[in-house]
């Protein structure tokens, strides 16, 4: 008889919080275009971490018994966090909303290879296949993309996936971490990590730029965009990491580039093409089959 770990099916609990975690995570990078107009990179980020502190203490402190994670932590905030935010905030800065979709497509391929390399764990036929529909997708919206007449500058596009590898690290990071810390602790603690190492450059930005001219709705949405980037989203993406293998956590986060996507069109009035909703179709056909029961098999050991 086989062991019984080895039929027990994820939570569809599980799932969904993954889901929503980086839903979250696309509506704010696409929102976040708008903040770039007002504030300058470094400001906004140390702006996004500062205000999410003083929300976080609680989770925060004490900060005694850290020193078996401190590695850990810091890798995870300095790539998920530091990088991350300098990466996709002058990435969305300078190319588009849908272009930063398309290339943040690209993110369930990357952590799948990160697994695979990093925790040695293997995917089932319906992952891989979850998997190369997701790339399929990809190259839809990329062959669309290349034929639009504003492609988005090529700079700006190399930082999104650039920002797409940080991501992937840090997805990698949060399996390791959830197994001895909660997620709201580790939300709290990369936070404060990330904090101080953007503090430098936040200070020296904010030396020179006024803040009287910063309206009530752009502080209302970088309001938005701290507690959605530092609290929520994580909370929900490292919650659901606690019951399904980081590999097949990966699909998941297609779930980013479709939330991007939609922002961009609902706010910022852009328009799809049926190249577009052929390849969120088949995206929405890999999320299916990884989470359908059965789909998601635990392969590998930790």
């Amino acid at each position: 008889m086989p062991p019984a770990h080895a039929a027990r099916p994820f939570p569809l609990a599980g799932y969904l919080l993954l889901f929503a975690g980086m839903s979250l995570v696309g509506t704010y990078v696409a929102l976040s275009k708008p903040l770039t107009t007002v504030f300058p990179v470094f400001l906004l980020a140390w702006l996004r971490f500062g205000l999410a502190a003083i929300v976080m203490l609680p989770w925060t402190l004490p900060l005694t018994g850290l020193a078996p994670h401190g590695r850990s932590l810091f890798l995870q905030s300095f790539f998920g966090n530091f990088l991350f935010s300098i990466c996709m905030l002058t990435g969305v800065m300078l190319t588009s909303a849908s272009a930063t979709g398309v290339i943040l497509s690209t993110l369930p391929a990357v952590v799948a290879v990160f697994s695979w390399l990093f925790l040695r764990e293997r995917l089932g036929p319906r992952a891989w296949l979850a998997v190369c529909l997701a790339v399929a997708g990809v190259l839809l919206l990329t062959l669309a993309r290349t034929g639009a007449a504003s492609a988005g500058s090529a700079l700006g596009n190399l930082l999104v996936f650039a920002c797409v590898c940080c991501e992937a690290i840090y997805v990698i990071l949060g399996k390791r971490l959830t197994a001895s810390l909660s997620p709201m602790r580790i939300s709290a603690l990369i936070n404060l990590i990330g904090l101080l190492l953007m503090t430098p450059l936040g200070l020296w930005q904010a030396s020179q730029f006024d803040f009287a001219q910063v309206g009530a709705g752009n502080w209302a949405l970088l309001a938005f965009y701290s507690l959605s980037a530092s609290i929520a989203s994580t909370w929900l993406w490292l919650s659901g990491l606690k019951q399904v293998p980081a590999g097949h956590s990966g699909v998941f986060t297609i779930a980013m580039p479709l939330a991007a996507c939609a922002v961009a069109v609902g706010w910022l009035g852009e328009r799809l093409s049926p190249a577009h909703w052929l390849a969120f179709g088949l995206a929405v056909a890999g999320i299916a089959l990884i989470a359908w029961p059965g789909g998601a098999r635990k392969a590998g050991s930790d």
